[in-house]
Formats: C-alpha cells, sequence, structure tokens
C-alpha cells in the first residue's frame, strides 16, 4: 500500500467546492471518479482546505491510499489526460503512512483580489471581484497590519459548532494596488471557515471610507461576527498554496 500526496490545481468557477455534495459537480468527486478509472480500484482522496463553491486553487493538496503498481510521479501525467481543463495535478509523490493533509503542521497562502474601477474587466472577472467605489490601498493595508500575529479570530469567521478554537496565527499580510487591481495576501497557520473572505470584506469597507484603519483592532478584539464587514464573494479567492513544516511531512 502506498499513500500518494497530489498537488491539484484547480479553476473553481463551475464547481460547488471542494467536498462532494448530494448536487453539482465538486473537485473531489472529479478526483475520485477519474483516479478510480485510472488505477482500477477505488479511490477516496482526503483533501486539505475544502474550498467553497467559486474558489480557487493553485496548490491544494489532497492524498490517498492505493495498491496500484503505477509508478507515483506518473500519476499527475495520466490524470491530466482525463481530467477537466480546470482541474490539474502538478506533482505526484509518495508520503509517510503518518502524513495527513489537515492534521499535519502547516503554513497555508490565500490571494485575494479586487478589481476597482467604475467598469469590470472580463479578462479577470473570474479570478477577482468587482468593487466600483474608489479604494484606499494604503489604508487597507495599514488595517490589514493589526491582524498580524496570534488571536482569536472569532470576530472573522462563520461559526461551526464543531470547530470551538477560534485562535489562529497570522504570519505575514498585505495589501497592495497594482493598476486597477488591489491584492490582498495572507499567509498563517490556518483558517476558518470564511475567514479570509470576511477579512477581505471588512478591509473593503476600510477602503471605502466606511471604517478607519484602527477600528480593526476593536473588531478583532471584540470576537463578534456582527462588527466585522460582509463576507466578500468567493471568485476573487484563490488557496495559493500550502507548506508542510514537518521535514517527514514534505514528501
Amino acid at each position: 500500500m502506498k499513500r500518494v500526496k497530489l498537488t491539484v490545481a484547480y479553476d473553481g468557477t463551475h464547481y460547488h467546492g471542494w467536498q462532494i455534495q448530494p448536487e453539482g459537480d465538486t473537485i473531489e468527486a472529479e478526483l475520485n471518479r477519474h483516479l478510480s478509472e485510472l488505477l482500477k480500484e477505488e479511490i477516496h482522496v482526503t483533501g486539505a482546505s475544502r474550498t467553497d463553491a467559486g474558489v480557487h486553487a493553485l496548490g491544494n493538496v489532497a492524498v490517498f491510499n492505493t495498491q496500484a503498481r503505477m509508478p507515483v510521479d506518473k500519476i499527475a501525467i495520466a490524470m491530466n489526460t482525463r481530467l477537466p481543463s480546470d482541474i490539474r495535478i502538478q506533482k505526484s509523490e509518495q508520503v509517510p503512512e503518518t502524513f495527513h493533509p489537515r492534521f499535519c503542521r502547516v503554513r497555508k497562502t490565500y490571494r485575494y483580489q479586487i478589481w476597482n474601477r467604475p467598469v469590470q474587466n472580463p479578462l479577470v472577472s473570474r479570478y477577482s471581484t468587482f468593487y466600483y467605489y474608489p479604494l484606499d490601498a494604503e489604508k487597507m493595508d495599514k488595517a490589514a497590519h493589526y491582524l498580524l500575529g496570534r488571536h482569536d479570530f472569532s470576530s472573522f469567521c462563520t461559526a461551526m459548532p464543531d470547530r470551538p478554537n477560534h485562535v489562529r496565527t497570522i504570519e505575514e499580510i498585505s495589501v497592495r494596488r497594482e493598476g486597477d487591481m488591489i491584492t490582498l495576501q495572507i499567509t498563517g497557520d490556518g483558517f476558518l471557515y470564511n475567514m479570509v473572505r470576511i477579512i477581505a470584506g471588512t478591509l473593503l469597507r476600510v477602503g471605502g471610507g466606511q471604517m478607519k484603519p484602527e477600528e480593526m483592532k476593536t473588531v478583532l478584539e471584540a470576537k463578534d461576527r456582527s462588527l466585522a464587514g460582509d463576507t466578500a464573494r468567493p471568485e476573487g479567492l484563490t488557496l495559493m498554496g500550502i507548506e508542510y513544516l514537518d521535514d517527514k511531512q514534505r514528501g
């Protein structure tokens, strides 16, 4: 039995998220189906990040066990001839039996892009959120830096009863403007449900002048979801990559 790690990229526009749903196409279902056909055995992948409908990834991670004799590094090549064009396996590699994509120590990086001008650009609309009113990216960046460090992020998550621990560490965060595109990039040891999108939605309030940058600290310390901004739309969000920090878990 071999344990195989896949690094997966996908355009989430036409998918109902990562996790298998009763209705609608999902990334997990596509991987299970094509891997099972390729390896001639029933395969069920476990994903590192169960992204929502419409969210994209350049470096999500999935693992599965197989008894197939196909060389592990060839699985990516073979899968990319079978998968839809909006899903690609970047790499396939063997990992220790103890490797788990969600429970190992990680560093995740997300990017949230905002197209900020009066007219949407159809060439970037699949991977950015359109915002009509002018935004001050410098104020957004100043506000974002209040989130650095280890905190209780209850104000910035959708509550889930099975996940009562809302403490996470943000190691890096920045907001930068290049022309009409504003990019929030955030790296941390893990993220709560809708956390990045709620942070993005709150920063939109700062950029639009409805909040002062220093109010971000007040919202964080209040641990009150109602004080933060709306959950920003999904299309602007991309999981850029996941780094596994323990040597024996890197594959």
